[in-house]
């Protein structure tokens, strides 16, 4: 028998603090995390403003002389595995460790950590590049480190698919379990791409807000008519998915059911989303048929909701295609609004607070919404959260490349 999968631990860091009831509390409130940027130097860069972490100790979760030798994406991964392990109240020495694995994805991985190297390498030469220099950047270490710190030996890899790395990573890690090679799997993203070349980077695109400088907290505006481009945050969220079984047999708090889990391509553009939004809603759709549901019976979408003109636009597309006239009546929240955009850890945080929603009938809203765009004509809760009987919600997200992946949480009952 197929075993069922449930969510029994979140672990969570980002603009709003550390831990799972600080993001929580944020987005409830609609409380923005973004900011002017602090930790270096933006005077030349037309995007002046981001969701960073400020108040974040990497040695309250790992050994100093180990953390020194990782980049701060794999900080935040360690932290956020820590912290969804205690929040699920799981022994890991009671675990068989060959039944316990890791799925932690980051889109970017060790970008500062090639920033400063490569500072250090014009400056100083070749020969004073660090020898940790390789594996602190690889985006499959976060993975593997965890495992180290944790003990953990069964399946483990990072998954790289952009911004859809975290929503991929924690799918794949369902499927690990269904298909019955572990009974416990961390499973999320990590990302610390706020730093100058990142911003660089993106900034060089053009795909970042600009309009907002003087006005941090109202930068990211999902689906509203004066949006101008995605604001970066940085962080990880963490997830542990284990099996109905396990979770019963020690009696854990379950949050929440995953009941499927989909991926897609656009195969359209390497960065530009697809007009007509085919593959998400084929994606979309999907979770529902997998899970044995009706189509009306999705109550809540986490949108990706990027703030960018073409994201929301051709993410509302793909929901009216896919649920039909239903989607009017679906609740959908971007709370990128309040986090911004935590690129390849994004759907961790964000399944996080899906687990939330459902576990505790609350639904956070999109700030910022001040004027409706006429392409973008749903229900997204704009500016208060309300609260609502969530059974059925889903968290989807995509990524550079064309990359889509929706997974479908429901709540937990007895019956399957």
């Amino acid at each position: 028998m197929t075993p069922r999968v449930v969510v029994t631990g979140l672990g969570t860091i980002n603009s709003h603090g550390v831990g799972i009831e600080n993001l929580w509390n944020g987005v409830l409130s609609g409380l923005s995390g973004i900011r002017k940027i602090q930790n270096f130097d933006v005077s030349e860069l037309t995007s002046k403003v981001g969701a960073e972490v400020l108040d974040f100790e990497v040695s309250d979760f790992m050994d100093f002389k180990e953390a020194r030798r990782n980049d701060r994406f794999t900080h935040f991964a360690v932290a956020g595995a820590r912290l969804a392990i205690s929040d699920s109240g799981i022994n890991v020495d009671n675990i068989d460790p060959e039944r316990f694995g890791v799925y932690v994805g980051s889109g970017i991985g060790g970008l500062q950590t090639i920033h400063d190297q490569t500072a250090r390498m014009i400056e100083r030469g070749p020969r004073k590049v660090s020898p940790f220099m390789i594996p602190s950047l690889i985006g499959n270490i976060a993975s593997g480190v965890v495992a180290i710190e944790l003990g953990a030996k069964g399946p483990n890899f990072g998954l790289v698919s952009a911004c859809s790395s975290a929503t991929h990573s924690i799918g794949e890690a369902f499927n690990a379990i269904r298909n019955g090679q572990a009974d416990v799997m961390i499973a999320g993203g990590s990302e610390a791409a706020v730093c100058q070349l990142g911003y660089a980077g993106f900034c060089s695109m053009k795909a970042m807000s600009t309009n907002f400088n003087d006005a941090p907290e109202q930068a990211s505006r999902p689906f509203e008519l004066n949006r101008d481009g995605f604001v970066m945050g940085e962080g990880a969220g963490i997830l542990i998915l284990e099996t109905l079984e396990n979770a019963q047999n020690r009696g854990a708090r379950i949050y929440c059911e995953i009941s499927a889990y989909d991926s897609s391509c656009d195969a359209y553009h390497i960065t530009s989303p697809d007009p007509a939004g085919k593959a998400l809603a084929k994606s979309l759709k999907a979770v529902v048929d997998q899970s044995g549901l009706n189509l009306d019976s999705v109550d809540y979408i986490n949108a990706h909701g990027t703030s960018t003109p073409y994201n929301d636009k051709f993410e509302t597309l793909a929901i009216k295609e896919a649920y039909g006239s239903h989607a009017k009546d679906i609740l959908i929240s971007s709370t990128k609004s309040m986090t911004g955009h935590l690129l390849g850890a994004a759907g961790g945080i964000e399944s996080a607070i899906c687990s939330k929603v459902i576990f505790e009938g609350k639904v956070p809203p999109t700030i910022n919404y001040i004027q409706s765009d006429p392409d973008c004509d749903l229900n997204y809760v704009p500016n208060q959260m309300c609260q609502a009987d969530i059974n059925v919600a889903l968290c989807n997200n995509s990524g550079f490349g064309g990359h889509n992946a929706v997974i479908l949480f429901k709540k937990h009952s007895l019956e399957q």
